[in-house]
């Protein structure tokens, strides 16, 4: 069931039939994509990420806030709040008196492996591996003969208590080598591969033994007994790419879902800007790019709180203190609104009025059709690259998209000159899940579930179009800039 508007994408355009729609550039949702491949390649863990959007945050004039300290928030302020090192929420509050929430939600992991405590193994006698366990659903074989590295966060003793520091060795590393055909002649058979056997990575030879301790060391400029714990996780270390006859894909780690993340971050920093959209303004670049500081002073026709939300710990469940089944977003927003809302009743009373008016955009990548297994597909909705949006339903609500929701989120991309599709899981199949439905058990609000469509998702190589992510940032854009007013049998869209 995609829209009428979906087969408007051409080589040098991105244009569809709406009065108020304008262009993309064909040149610029390349540049754009471009750079959301620049960030994932500056973003190897979960706490890069949020690093990364922190910089990209404050270069728009954003203002960092601690969950620790109090708060001063004023109208037409920008803010953002980090928790555990690896979630972020960002929040824009307009100038007018605020009477709802429009959030957009993300992730910021991806299925990997993550490093034991101790891990050196020795292994055939001669050589030393890494202790590794499994996080998320990955796709194990894909991990084997790539060249790999480890990122992460370290803990580290000073002077004056424990600092928490970045890792990142950017260089190739580690490898988890197969095994040659000839001795294992079944292997294009099917193979079930075990993690403590099959992919553990190859780390050096025996004289490696304890040296991943001094490497650690030696990068951080700090002594070896000054490391006191990390989180550490291996990663691909294969660029992300622009490919195809026409150059209509791109390839990266972690388009899942990083790709939501960028654009939802991009798309609050641009949507605030008097300037316009940021698609092609160069926001959000992670290579330099001077965003302006005058966001937290633009005028906001809105009288919406904007919030971008960006989760750590969706691909294992979301069950931890930073997951979307946390309090971070209950507790950022119930604060926001008891600083600067407004209201006859209650403040509490008045939280409850705006939430139950307030809308979540759950962001998450969405399956594509197949080349070679369309059977996997449902027989009619079939999401292709490079033609937008993908709003995902799901009839056991695991996707939160409903006919109202999905009529708003269909609205905003109309306004906003964007072609979207929609995704259904072949009846046969049980298909995944994301953070729509579990954020929504803690902050309930109307929500749909959406993604851009992807190929070979969980691989520590995954592809996608590359028209999509300049889609994203324009619906996300219109979506901030609107004030979407849910009454009890009717939605209006201002300005």
């Amino acid at each position: 069931m995609d829209n009428s508007m979906q087969d408007s994408a051409v080589n040098n355009s991105i244009s569809v039939d709406h009065p108020d729609s304008a262009a993309v550039p064909r040149t610029e949702a390349v540049k754009v994509s471009r750079e959301l491949l620049d960030f994932i390649r500056r973003s190897p863990t979960p706490y890069h990420v949020a690093s990364g959007f922190a910089k990209m945050l404050e270069k728009a004039g954003f203002e960092h806030l601690k969950e620790g300290q109090p708060w001063h928030l004023q109208r037409g302020g920008s803010y953002y709040v980090i928790r555990g090192g690896s979630s972020l929420i960002a929040f824009r509050i307009p100038d007018a008196a605020p009477a709802r929430f429009q959030i957009t939600a993300a992730h910021s992991d991806s299925p990997a492996f993550r490093l034991k405590t101790n891990p050196d193994i020795p292994c055939a006698g001669h050589y030393i591996c890494l202790n590794v366990e499994k996080y998320g659903g990955a796709i194990l074989s894909s991990w084997l003969d790539r060249p790999l590295s480890i990122a992460g966060r370290v803990m580290v003793q000073e002077a004056d208590g424990i600092r928490e520091r970045l890792l990142n060795f950017d260089r190739d590393l580690v490898l988890i080598p197969n095994v040659a055909i000839h001795m294992n002649r079944q292997i294009n058979d099917g193979y079930a591969y075990h993690v403590q056997k099959d992919m553990l990575p190859l780390f050096g030879d025996e004289t490696s033994a304890g040296r991943l301790q001094e490497l650690i060391a030696c990068e951080l400029s700090v002594r070896p007994e000054q490391i006191l714990s990390s989180d550490l996780l291996l990663y691909n270390r294969t660029p992300g790419t622009v490919w195809g006859a026409q150059e209509e894909y791109i390839s990266s780690p972690k388009l899942d879902d990083l790709q939501c993340a960028y654009s939802a971050i991009r798309a609050l920093i641009g949507s605030g800007s008097d300037s316009g959209s940021s698609v092609g303004s160069n926001v959000g670049s992670s290579i330099g790019s001077s965003v302006g500081s005058s966001v937290g002073s633009a005028s906001f026709r809105t009288d919406s709180i904007c919030v971008a939300a960006v989760f750590d710990n969706e691909e294992v469940g979301s069950r931890t203190a930073r997951g979307a089944d946390s309090t971070f977003l209950e507790d950022t927003l119930q604060r926001i609104w008891l600083l600067t809302g407004s209201g006859a009743s209650s403040p509490e009373e008045s939280y409850r009025m705006a939430v139950s008016g307030s809308f979540l955009i759950s962001a998450d990548n969405a399956h594509a059709v197949h080349p070679h297994h369309p059977d996997k597909a449902d027989p009619v909705h079939r999401p292709l690259l490079n033609k937008g949006p993908v709003i995902k339903f799901c009839a056991s609500q695991k996707y939160t998209t409903d006919a109202f929701s999905a009529a708003v989120f269909q609205t905003v991309c109309s306004r906003a000159g964007v072609p979207w599709q929609v995704f259904h899981n072949h009846s046969d199949q049980a298909g995944g899940s994301t953070l729509g439905n579990i954020s929504n058990a803690h902050v309930s609000l109307h929500a749909a579930d959406i993604g851009l469509a992807q190929l070979s998702m969980h691989s520590p190589y995954e592809t996608a179009g590359i028209l999509d992510t300049a889609f994203l940032i324009r619906a996300l854009e219109e979506y901030y800039r609107t004030a979407i007013r849910i009454g009890d049998d009717r939605v209006s869209f201002l300005p």
